[in-house]
């Protein structure tokens, strides 16, 4: 595509697609020789340069994805021998970093997609179904394994519960069992099934949509759809009688 621009920045590659109606960014997770494992650098820079797509006006659209083999192997266990009690601060800052990432794409007003292929586990499953949609490969292997490490999915508990009935949901956080693709579709936890090597080019496709809306009704939908799934019916009603009202600003 025309008038791209990219930044390096070690373990998170930022690019720049120009869309017709403004830009879609591309995040991608960039250790591929630790399968893009999320140690607390990548963790630091996925969440600054999420911040950072949020407060620029010409970024219309995020699309999420990671270089190599698969798209994120979860947490680093290398880095866990670090994170002891003899290292409080170290362990604290790790703990709010992951669990601010893992909600901070929903809170966003820029629309998010993952571009899912390969392993997707623990927190990278949590980091590729925290996106508001999600496109992946058939080879897609989803799933939560930490108990098998003695870990528990403390972090991703929440979004997973969120998205699936319980039964599955503990089903996968006690078993460590994996999802195919297909079944992630069949669960709801994917929008699209694709071959490996087209879940970018789908994902820019969506991104590319996206930036082609007007921007503040954009945003304002996907504001509203994540506040009223956490109210009750008639506060979500007036909440949604309320940007009724102002959604007739948006127009051009």
């Amino acid at each position: 595509m025309p008038n791209d621009s990219q930044q390096t920045k070690e373990v998170l590659l930022v690019t720049d697609r120009a869309a017709d109606a403004g830009t879609v960014r591309v995040l991608t997770l960039n250790r591929p020789d630790k399968r893009n494992a999320l140690n607390t650098a990548l963790t630091r820079a996925l969440s600054v340069a999420l911040a950072e797509a949020e407060r620029d006006p010409a970024v219309r659209a995020v699309v999420l994805n990671g270089n190599g083999r698969g798209f994120c192997a979860g947490a680093d266990l290398n880095e866990f021998s670090t994170l002891t009690p003899d290292n409080p601060d170290a362990v604290l800052e790790r703990a709010e970093l992951t669990a601010r990432l893992q909600t901070q794409m929903q809170r966003m007003g820029t629309p998010v997609v993952s571009a899912v292929h390969g392993a997707a586990v623990g927190g990278g499953a949590g980091l590729a179904i925290g996106a508001d949609m999600v496109v992946a490969g058939t080879d897609l292997k989803f799933g939560y394994p930490e108990a098998r490490h003695s870990i528990v999915p403390a972090l991703v508990m929440t979004g997973l519960q969120r998205h699936l009935d319980r039964k599955l949901a503990f089903e996968l956080i006690s078993t460590g069992r994996m999802l195919t693709a297909a079944e992630a579709a069949e669960h709801g936890l994917v929008n699209r099934v694709v071959e490996p090597a087209e879940v970018l080019p789908t994902a820019l496709e969506i991104a590319h949509g996206w930036a082609a809306v007007q921007p503040r009704a954009l945003r304002a939908a996907k504001e509203l759809f994540y506040r009223v799934a956490d109210l009750p019916t008639d506060a979500a009603m007036r909440a949604g009688q309320d940007v009724n009202a102002l959604m007739r600003g948006f127009r051009e």
